[in-house]
């Protein structure tokens, strides 16, 4: 891995660091007044409707790119690891709030590691019982949570594992690539090697002399009658 990437690796890491930190330290404690409950309420629907848009943004790009440009597109699956960290965050601080502004929707979830323990857990497919919701509310909230997790974080965690773990993407594309028959030499050369044909058989008639002149004599085919069919005498 180039320096680039390592640098682009570090920053993302960061990245993460820094919404696990945010998922802890955001105010999301009940307000008796209705109102500013409301306004928390729809940013924290907002906040996480635009990072399951980004998800399935970065995962759908994901998707189109080929294999073979796979190296080249490594910060980009780097950004979609943040996305898809945010994505179980928001969808953990969700949970949270749900069960904090609404006492009863959800059964022993009563901190924040108990809510990322539920989405994790809820992502995995594992389910195992300690925390489940129990309101109507809480209910449609997780049913949306497990469509986009399945359809949706589950997709981009495989894309980054194959492609930025070693050993788990497929073969370079120079390996399946068959190999390139030679080039045919200048007019009139023949290849290197024995070649199957009617040429290898032996020739008929005499071999040209030095010079490439052929000896006097009859030529093959001709009657001595015939222009060119001469007979070689004694010179004077």
């Amino acid at each position: 891995m180039t320096r680039p990437w390592r640098r682009e690796r570090r920053r993302a890491l960061l990245a993460c660091l820094l919404l696990l930190v945010a998922y802890f330290v955001v105010p999301v404690e009940p307000d008796p007044d209705r109102a500013r409950l409301l306004v928390r309420s729809t940013i924290t629907g907002v906040l996480v409707a635009s990072i399951a848009w980004l998800v399935t943004r970065q995962v759908r790009r994901q998707l189109r790119v080929d294999e073979s440009a796979a190296g080249r597109e490594v910060p980009s699956l780097l950004k979609l690891a943040v996305a898809l960290v945010a994505g179980i965050l928001a969808f953990a601080l969700a949970d949270f709030v749900i069960a904090r502004s609404l006492p009863g929707q959800f059964a022993n979830l009563e901190t924040r590691i108990d809510a990322l323990y539920f989405a994790l857990t809820t992502l995995t497919t594992i389910g195992y019982g300690d925390v489940y919701p129990h309101g109507q509310l809480a209910r449609a909230a997780v049913c949306a949570q497990m469509v986009f997790s399945i359809g949706v974080i589950a997709t981009g965690v495989s894309i980054v594992v194959r492609r930025l773990v070693p050993g788990t993407s497929p073969p370079a594309p120079s390996a399946l690539t068959p190999a390139v028959p030679p080039e045919p030499g200048p007019a009139g050369s023949r290849p290197s090697g024995p070649q199957a044909g009617p040429e290898d058989g032996p020739q008929d008639g005499p071999e040209p002399g030095p010079g490439g002149s052929r000896p006097n004599g009859p030529q093959d085919g001709a009657s001595p009658g015939e222009p060119g069919a001469t007979a070689a005498g004694p010179r004077r």
